[in-house]
């Protein structure tokens, strides 16, 4: 994900936020307070914890980004590894309980992905002609974790094209051939790509699809000579999801992870305020080297941000902060650090609201945490399937790690594609059995198999309609059986 492009960089100025946002004190942005660090004794440890917290905030998802595409993209030993960078990787089947790198994946189509790093020059990005009833998508999402862009059904629409994706300091114009530029805040993007599958006969459709997409460099693309490669990167080995929840040792992995993310101009007072206590200079960032009264202040910190985040995660199970103000470009999201970090442990890489809704449920319709020791029931109402131009689909996941649950049936979901093998109520409704032991043979065509303990629904609106999206129509809530 990250690059190396030089020396490390010191940041600079202001940042305003609205309500569930960290709140910043004054910074004066002067030289004298850019050269602060953790070891300058005019930084308190007091203000290092509060300043700690707003990095921990401000950096949680960028960090957990780090962890997943070094799996991916970097770590050949992983079990998740993908491809090298700037290099498609497509997978021909749908994720399983085996899949742990990205929490709560998804199961309903199978994913190309490409890790690009565009330090030396852009890419140019082929997509072949879809018909016209089958959703596809490609979403690219920068280092910051904001979704910058996108290409598919409901954007461009199923036709063939051509797009150039560049990084921030790239000045060219668009080349003859392309279709449009593609312009990113960093130099390091990861493109996801969402293939319809119909069912199991489908899936040769869609590997063809998939042999479809293509990535090449600029360079290749005019038939020119490539340009120098970029400086090679001592990549830092990150920390597994529990302890990037707890450990000090996640500032230094912070660090290392803002040297290649460039600040933009809504930021540079924050930034300047995370290089006063270290992080972030061109200095590396070495937890274990401060004094100890230091690092408790980082670890205090640490357990601040998550003090401030526990009250919105209740909202989110509450419904009453709903995935649509989670996930979205910086502009949709104005630097709100703390939805953005809800949005990375609720579901990294989630998309925006008019590509892919996510209503949540964490507890059934009394209020209670849903569990496998119940038994739930699901249910559409007559003419209440999720109104959507894709498709929908409610997945299991089990907790607290977010992942997809081992069942007898190997089923992880119920989707719109399985409705014809699905059995309709008599009223034309469909009921869906939510436990952890079959429901009977009668109604195991209806049923979604949960885990042993707590467990979590998520229910998927692709290219939702507008009603979905504007509240006419809501989803419905599990009802425990009795």
């Amino acid at each position: 994900m990250l690059k190396k492009s030089g020396s490390r960089r010191r940041w600079s100025a202001i940042i305003t936020m609205t309500a569930l946002v960290v709140t910043l004190p004054a910074c004066s942005g002067s030289k004298e307070s850019d050269d602060k660090n953790a070891n300058d004794k005019s930084v308190s440890t007091a203000e290092i914890r509060d300043i700690a917290k707003q990095a921990y905030i401000y950096g949680y998802p960028m960090v957990d980004n780090y962890r997943i595409q070094y799996s991916y993209f970097q770590d050949e030993q992983s079990s998740q590894y993908r491809s090298p960078w700037n290099v498609l990787h497509s997978d021909a089947h749908v994720a399983t309980p085996a899949d742990t790198a990205v929490q709560t994946p998804n199961s309903d189509t199978p994913y190309t992905t490409l890790g690009a790093d565009l330090r030396a020059e852009p890419l140019v990005l082929t997509v072949p002609e879809v018909e016209s009833n089958r959703y596809y998508s490609v979403q690219f999402i920068d280092a910051y974790t904001y979704n910058m862009a996108y290409v598919g059904s409901r954007t461009t629409g199923n036709k063939a094209g051509k797009y150039l994706l560049a990084g921030p300091d790239w000045k060219g114009e668009k080349p003859a051939g392309v279709d449009q530029v593609l312009r990113s805040e960093t130099d390091f993007v990861l493109a996801l790509y969402r293939t319809q599958l119909f069912g199991p006969d489908d899936i040769d459709n869609v590997k063809a699809i998939q042999a479809g997409y293509k990535a090449e460099p600029l360079s290749k693309f005019l038939g020119k000579s490539a340009p120098a490669a970029a400086a090679t990167i001592d990549f830092v080995v990150p920390q597994n999801p529990q302890d990037q929840r707890k450990s000090t040792q996640f500032f230094n992995t912070l660090d290392f992870v803002l040297q290649y993310v460039p600040v933009q101009e809504s930021e540079k007072d924050l930034r300047a305020k995370f290089a006063s206590i270290g992080i972030g200079t061109d200095k590396k960032f070495d937890i274990s080297a401060l004094p100890a009264d230091q690092q408790q202040a980082f670890q205090d910190g640490l357990t601040d941000a998550w003090n401030e985040y526990n009250p919105l995660q209740a909202k989110i199970d509450k419904g009453e902060v709903v995935s649509a103000q989670l996930f979205g470009s910086r502009q949709m999201l104005g630097n709100n650090y703390l939805y953005r970090m809800a949005g990375a442990i609720n579901g990294i890489y989630g998309n925006d609201q008019a590509e892919a809704m996510y209503p949540i449920f964490r507890q059934d319709s009394s209020g209670a945490t849903l569990d496998g020791a119940n038994k739930y029931v699901y249910r559409f109402a007559p003419g209440q399937l999720p109104p959507v131009k894709g498709f929908w689909s409610i997945t299991m996941y089990r907790m607290p790690e977010s992942l997809l649950v081992a069942n007898p049936i190997n089923r992880y979901l119920i989707n719109s594609p399985m409705l014809p093998d699905l059995k309709p109520d008599a009223d034309g409704g469909y009921t869906f059995y939510v436990q952890q032991e079959s429901p009977g043979a009668d109604k195991e065509s209806n049923w979604l198999p949960a885990p042993a303990g707590p467990f979590v629904l998520i229910e998927r609106l692709y290219w939702p309609d507008e009603a979905a999206i504007n509240g006419t129509w809501k989803a419905p809530l599990p009802q425990k059986v009795a």
